[in-house]
């Protein structure tokens, strides 16, 4: 796990490839306990939300672990109706006990919010609170207009994707304005595991349906944050460095698309 790969964000930070997703997690020691194994087990990457109310849970495990804060990728991110967004990042850095995320994201769009408060999160990484700054479930109309009006470009796009969700058109988009691509529900939240061609091929690489679910994402450039508080799948999705996909099962898997690889997030 020390040697998992990383992608690139503006200023040369290093997101990894594998995160903890807490979405649904109850705050205390559900989330406790998962970011302490998912620590435990190598990840270095942990994604939660002030909408998921469990932030300072997991500041909480942060701060027991042991691992130096600048070894841990934190990303958290703004419910965009808030009117301000300083103080709204202030508030989960108090409730995290940190003094900075590594990512802050707008949560979702919403009509003629997304102008204002994305110059409020560029001065917030001018300023040093968020290290990188992006979006959530942003479609390829809203980045286009983001991206005229910024000075800045989103850092990362964190959509729903996995086989069953594979937004090819989106996936591209992105990849050409060099906004690295973040794949949340990668396994379309559980209900993907029992499909036949995702267990043929698990069975034949000796591999869990899950890692051949984040395996597909990987290759397909992602990011991906699968979300789990047992420990032994924690564990098991951290497996999915030492295997490839044939471009064969990689064509089995995209051909589940159910969104006929839309350029829109939803």
């Amino acid at each position: 796990m020390n040697e998992q790969p990383t992608r690139e964000l503006p200023g040369g930070i290093r997101m990894p490839v594998l995160g903890l997703g807490v979405w649904q997690m109850k705050a205390g020691a559900e989330t406790e306990q998962a970011v302490e194994w998912a620590l435990e087990a190598g990840y270095r990457h942990v994604d939660t939300a002030a909408l998921y109310r469990n932030e300072q849970s997991v500041g909480a495990a942060l701060g027991r672990s042991g691992v130096p804060r600048d070894e841990v990728f934190v990303t958290t991110k703004l419910m965009p109706h808030r009117p301000s967004a300083p103080r709204e990042l202030e508030r989960s850095l108090e409730r995290l006990g940190l003094d900075h995320v590594d990512l802050y994201l707008i949560h979702w769009p919403l009509p003629g919010w997304h102008a204002r408060q994305w110059t409020e999160l560029e001065a917030l990484r001018e300023r040093g609170l968020a290290r990188a700054i992006g979006v959530s479930n942003y479609g390829r109309d809203r980045l286009e207009k983001l991206i005229r009006g910024a000075s800045q470009r989103p850092a990362v796009n964190q959509v729903q994707f996995s086989p069953f969700q594979y937004r090819r058109r989106l996936l591209d988009y992105c990849v050409e304005q060099g906004i690295v691509f973040e794949a949340y529900s990668p396994l379309d939240r559980g209900r993907g595991l029992h499909h036949p061609t995702i267990t043929v091929i698990a069975e034949r690489l000796d591999r869990t349906p899950a890692q051949v679910m984040l395996r597909w994402a990987v290759q397909h450039q992602a990011v991906v944050i699968p979300k789990s508080s047992r420990q032994e799948r924690i564990r098991s999705n951290a497996q999915v460095f030492d295997f490839e996909l044939s471009d064969e099962d990689m064509h089995s898997l995209d051909a589940l698309d159910r969104t006929d690889g839309t350029v829109n997030a939803r």
